[in-house]
């Protein structure tokens, strides 16, 4: 794993402001002011010259200056200037951190005095032991939904005009018509959150009513897990859940350790190993007095965190935190609520719907003449155009994603896939940037034990066959304890004080462990040190990360070349060392050691600077490597994502030399092309120099380590994001979680482009959640990645068909359904204004009660609907051709220019409806009514035979279901048709008529189109 390396953003010009105003003050007027460089620094002297420079030493003049394009100005708005354009954002945005910070300020931690056996005696207050998950309490939860809903755009707007019929003046139909159908909408809703609200209640009951045994002075009794206390001595079972953040006091295991499993808690499967506290393991029962009183540092491995499980053994711990207080929930954040880019985009078109809305409301009076209570009429104008904004579009779209999730689930071709957020399956069809891992996500991640290197003599595939067979396919530690027993060297016993080992010549030897320092992800290294019962020798072993050891060991003239070679053929190195200790070194440095385990403040430090003191002039042992073996089908699967115009970035922690390494063999970068290392820099001179010699690349890919990321982006963050975009791939190696999380937050900032980031590892988990669409692939490390992604996968080569199948599936499907929900609302509407226009401007409504509600759900939904079972292509079409994919990137089924397309067919087949029944009609006005909605409910059928391009059965059974509604609701509509007129064979003809002149014009059109200028998609199903 890579040092944590802070980001920061470009340079704030917050310290050269100040200089410039001191450089202004300086004197007062008149007075000779100093040299502006004598109040710069070098960071801004930097901010004045061009990026592109010579490399000699900046000696040209200014005809050889390049500088990038859209580089940053030197000149600064200033004053008013920047508050227009874009300061008032920043100013807005400062304010609501500000108040946010203060708002969640956290209370400083405390130390605290747990009574052992007696919480009764704590003079503080604690959290509860409960676990609560759910969103809302009884009386938050009504009020929480409908908020939830409002707040859109769409919803507030029909609830103000449903409330509005409550006026006499404004009501101009009855009251179901309108709220009909947003109470379906809000019933969907609240039903839909009442259920999951329900079984997240369920699951929290479960868990905190799991019983306990807790240790008090008359034995053992029985709590809830709710009902337990800091400082309560409780029993935890072998395959039984921690309650809570405990301190591990004692165990039934005579090493006096156990294992627990955090799987649930970090995602990562290997087991942790707990100690008990000492002394309290030595007691003949927990709860004696000891006297004296027994001052015993404690250390991570001493305890046990809540909604770990115990693997082995029967422990007793001392609750130390509850509830809110303990680790599990304090590290528990709430991803951002994804919003997927079709969702703006529809949101965009739906408040330009609403200016047509007003607009035409405002003609409409305008052509009435202003008389009157004019504003009224507006008003009833404003409502009886309503239709134009459909209330059925989010409702259908939330249908249509649930619809997709079931598709994906449902796929064989990619067994195990999970879609866990089902908002945004239309965003797999928009992605122009993948971030992947490498190890586990792009490689097997099963190490595969290749080669061992002494310094005199070096084992090579061809030579450790043996090494092979017993390594593959287990983790590293138990694969070289198989191995050295292969060889005569058997590990006979292990336990935390102790090991024996077998030689092949059958002696024993025994060492006594004396110290153990685990690996971390700060040191990059673990330790050892034992001593040798026979010869009373005391070794200190360790072994680590080439980038950490190579500081520590004594000089070797043949290190840093041997993991060069390793790392160029792919493999991961690891460098073993040791260093003889005497006695009195041993003594003091037990003594030191000790001394920092006890240190109150700043013990971490502490102790790892004792453990560095013993660092010094360790000897160099042996460099093994091991290889990390691609998954199945990567390289067709990436080659499948570059042909469809993703942009590939590869972010690893690995080094420099293997990550390369992987980016070729994984042809993420193909062997023909060429790669720029972007050289170590540390400071902005050499930033500015290395970016100049990138900028005269072209077509090459760039690997970058995390250390020169970091010194690009506090300096020239614009600049670089904008030349590494430009390449074909990217490698960002020794990058760490908060660096990978940062570089997606980057593309989405200055690209404006949909990324999709996709991992395995806890690691991965920060920089998925920043993704617009986080993947996680269920992998050795564990689920962490996959619990927390947008999908969840089993197989990286699933990506593919994931991408190119459903993604361009769903975003094409919505697209369609999504601007024909809107054109159902658009023709009704655009009926409506003829109908007001020929009969003086009258605000009078067109249609009225059930033929409003029926033509927006049983006459007309399910064939809409059924626009999600639509596809243009085959998937294996779309798997064969992955460039189809490409269009998608460009928006071109959702656009301003569709959707003008959309509303020029609303308004001339609304024209001929209304202007058809109105020249067809012979003497009553119901006749009007029966032609004109007859007309306009088989218009909306054939529409959708019109949009459909490949029939599946259940859109045919769609389309006779809601014909057959309504034929069979004529004889019910006595209020509304005359029955006998719409029996006979005039009103057949003149529905045919009307009905025939709506869409046949669209179907010539469509079928010319097809011939003239086809889509890519037709060419290949021809």
């Amino acid at each position: 794993m890579a040092d944590q390396i802070p980001l920061y953003a470009v340079r704030s010009a917050a310290r050269a402001n100040r200089k410039r105003a001191a450089y202004y003050r300086a004197a007062g007027p008149g007075a000779e002011r100093p040299n502006r460089y004598q109040l710069e620094d070098e960071s801004v002297h930097w901010d004045e010259m061009p990026l592109m420079m010579s490399e000699d030493g900046f000696e040209n003049d200014e005809s050889d200056y390049h500088t990038l394009p859209r580089a940053r100005g030197t000149q600064r708005r200033r004053g008013l200037e920047w508050l227009l354009c874009g300061g008032w954002k920043v100013l807005c945005a400062s304010c609501c951190d500000w108040l946010i910070n203060v708002c969640q300020r956290k209370t400083e931690p405390r130390a605290r005095t747990v009574w052992l056996g007696h919480p009764e005696k704590s003079e503080e207050k604690h959290p509860r032991n409960t676990i609560k998950n759910q969103k809302y309490s009884l009386l938050t939860f009504l009020p929480g939904v409908l908020y939830e809903q409002f707040k859109f755009f769409l919803n507030l707007y029909f609830l103000v005009v449903s409330c509005s019929q409550f006026v006499p003046e404004l009501k101009i139909g009855y009251l179901y018509t309108y709220w009909a159908p947003l109470g379906f909408v809000l019933a969907v809703t609240i039903i839909r959150e009442a259920i999951d609200e329900f079984r997240r209640v369920q699951r929290d009951k479960e868990v905190n009513s799991q019983l306990y045994s807790k240790l008090t002075v008359r034995g053992k009794v029985q709590v809830k897990s709710s009902d337990i206390q800091v400082g309560d001595l409780i029993t935890v079972e072998k395959n039984q859940r921690v309650p809570s953040d405990m301190v591990f006091l004692r165990t039934s295991e005579k090493a006096g350790s156990c294992f627990i499993r955090t799987d649930q808690l970090d995602g990562e499967t290997d087991w942790k190993l707990r100690v008990a506290v000492s002394c309290t393991q030595r007691l003949p029962a927990v709860g004696e007095d000891s006297d004296p009183p027994i001052h015993e540092s404690l250390s991570i491995e001493n305890t046990l965190w809540a909604s770990t499980i115990v693997a082995s053994g029967t422990v007793i711990g001392v609750v130390i935190y509850t509830g809110k207080e303990t680790r599990s929930v304090m590290n528990t954040s709430n991803p951002k609520n994804k919003v997927g880019l079709l969702d703006l985009e529809l949101n965009q078109l739906t408040k330009a719907l609403f200016l047509a809305l007003v607009a035409l409301s405002v003609v409409m009076v305008t052509l009435q003449g202003f008389v009157g209570p004019w504003y009224r009429n507006l008003f009833r104008f404003l409502l009886l155009f309503s239709y134009i904004i459909p209330i059925s579009l989010r409702v259908n779209l939330d249908m249509g994603k649930a619809a997709y999730r079931w598709m994906i689930m449902r796929d064989d071709s990619i067994p195990g896939t999970v879609v866990r957020t089902s908002t945004i399956p239309e965003e797999l069809g928009r992605l122009v940037y993948l971030l992947t891992d490498k190890t586990g996500t792009l490689t097997q991640n099963e190490m595969v034990f290749k080669r061992l290197h002494l310094g005199t003599v070096s084992y090579g595939p061809d030579t450790m066959d043996e090494i092979e067979r017993h390594v593959r396919d287990a983790c590293p530690q138990v694969a070289l304890v198989q191995w050295t027993e292969s060889v005569g060297l058997t590990l006979v016993h292990r336990d935390l004080t102790s090991m024996q080992l077998r030689t092949p010549g059958g002696q024993i030897l025994t060492y006594s462990v004396l110290q153990t320092f685990p690996f971390t992800s700060d040191s990059k290294r673990m330790g050892i040190i034992v001593r040798e019962e026979s010869t009373e020798e005391i070794t200190f072993y360790m072994k680590g990360a080439d980038a950490t050891m190579s500081a520590i060991v004594q000089y070797s003239d043949w290190l840093e070349e041997e993991c060069g070679n390793m790392a160029r053929e792919g493999l991961r190195t690891l460098v073993v060392v040791k260093r003889s200790l005497t006695e009195e070194q041993y003594q003091d440095f037990e003594s030191r050691h000790a001394q920092a385990r006890l240190s109150v403040h700043d013990r971490a430090l502490k102790v790892a600077a004792a453990v560095e003191s013993l660092e010094r002039d360790m000897q160099l042992l042996c460099v093994t490597g091991v290889e990390d073996r691609l998954q199945a089908h990567v390289r067709p699967t990436l080659e499948m994502l570059r042909n469809a115009g993703i942009k590939i970035w590869m972010l690893t922690g690995d080094k420099l030399e293997t990550a390369t390494c992987i980016a070729k063999s994984s042809h993420l970068v193909s062997r023909t092309q060429d790669i720029h290392v972007f050289r170590p820099v540390t400071n902005r001179g050499e930033a500015h120099l290395e970016l100049n010699t990138f900028r005269r690349k072209h077509d090459c890919a760039l690997v970058i380590s995390g250390d020169s990321l970091e010194v690009c982006l506090r300096y020239y963050e614009h600049e670089l994001v904008e030349l590494a975009c430009q390449c074909p791939a990217v490698v960002c190696c020794r990058c760490s979680p908060t660096q990978k999380a940062h570089i997606v937050r980057l593309l989405q900032r200055h690209t404006h482009r949909r990324t999709c980031a996709i991992g395995d590892g806890g690691n991965d988990v920060s920089m998925i959640q920043a993704a617009d669409c986080g993947i996680g692939i269920e992998g050795k490390e564990g689920k962490a990645a996959s619990l927390a992604a947008d999908f969840s996968i089993t197989r990286f080569e699933h990506l593919g068909r994931l991408l190119v199948v459903h993604g361009r599936s769903s975003y094409k499907r919505s697209a369609a359904l999504g601007q024909f929900v809107m054109h159902r609302g658009l023709i009704i509407s655009t009926m409506q204004a003829v109908f007001s226009s020929v009969f003086y401007f009258a605000s009078v409504p067109l249609y009225q009660g059930f033929l409003m509600v029926g033509y927006a759900t049983v006459y007309t939904m399910f064939p809409v609907f059924s626009l999600v079972l639509d596809q243009d292509v085959k998937p294996e079409m779309a798997v064969l051709y992955p460039e189809l994919y490409k269009d998608l990137t460009k928006g071109r089924s959702l656009s301003f220019k569709t959707f003008l397309v959309w509303v020029l067919v609303s308004i001339y087949q609304g024209g001929i409806l209304m202007f058809g029944a109105l020249v067809l009609f012979e003497s009553e006005f119901v006749h009007v009514l029966a032609i004109s909605f007859t007309a306009l409910v088989l218009t909306e059928l054939l529409m959708v035979a019109l949009t459909v391009r490949t029939w599946h059965w259940l859109m045919v059974v769609a389309e006779f279901l809601s014909l057959g509604c309504y034929v069979a609701s004529l004889a019910f509509l006595n209020e509304y048709f005359d029955v006998t007129f719409i029996t006979t064979v005039t009103f057949v003809w003149k529905v045919s008529a009307i009905t025939v002149v709506s869409c046949l014009p669209l179907y010539v059109l469509k079928y010319l189109k097809r011939k003239l200028s086809p889509p890519s998609y037709s060419k290949l199903t021809s």
